[in-house]
């Protein structure tokens, strides 16, 4: 969803914001390359990205990634291009919003990760039960959580968007030839 019908724009660098869902911040991946901005689906890139902590720690990104957001879609994917091969991190969140600070999702904890091997795990249901209660998640947001975990799985063990192999070839030469 674009706020104030502004939309990034292609080869622009934008902000990835995440925030809990009380609305406090959680982390910034500060440069990251528009590839793709439509209606429906932004495709961004980054290199060894400064990223901020909540508390104010940063770090740096190791790897070259593609980042994959839907509209109409409760995750978000990472694709890390690491010396083994293709590693997903996929994020459950909310849809994204996108004004002039950058592209901003709510992070809900669920998190699923995909190997090389083609083995994916969901991680941290602790993290999200405990921050369910804190933060008051209404049950429809967690049957919507629950939906997109079983539409992510489905995606994966399909190779659908993000994890087939032609998205990938795609977005990794576009995003080679906006860095030249």
């Amino acid at each position: 969803m674009y706020r104030d019908n502004i939309k990034p724009q292609k080869g622009t660098i934008t902000k990835i914001i995440a925030y809990k869902h009380d609305g406090s911040l959680h982390r910034v991946w500060h440069k990251n390359t528009v590839l793709e901005a439509n209606e429906q689906v932004i495709i961004l890139a980054n290199n060894k990205t400064s990223v901020t902590e909540s508390d104010g720690r940063t770090w740096v990104t190791k790897e070259t990634a593609l980042v994959y957001f839907h509209a109409d879609c409760w995750f978000n994917i990472v694709c890390m291009f690491r010396e083994d091969g293709l590693h997903y991190y996929c994020n459950l969140s909310s849809p994204f919003a996108y004004d002039i600070d950058g592209i901003k999702y709510i992070d809900y904890d669920l998190d699923i990760k995909k190997y090389p091997d083609g083995k994916y795990f969901l991680l941290d249901e602790d993290e999200y039960n405990q921050h369910k209660h804190r933060y008051n998640y209404s049950e429809n947001v967690d049957r919507i959580l629950r939906h997109n975990v079983n539409k992510l799985q489905n995606w994966i063990e399909k190779n659908l968007g993000p994890f087939s192999e032609e998205f990938i070839h795609i977005w990794i030469e576009n995003y080679k030839k906006v860095v030249k």
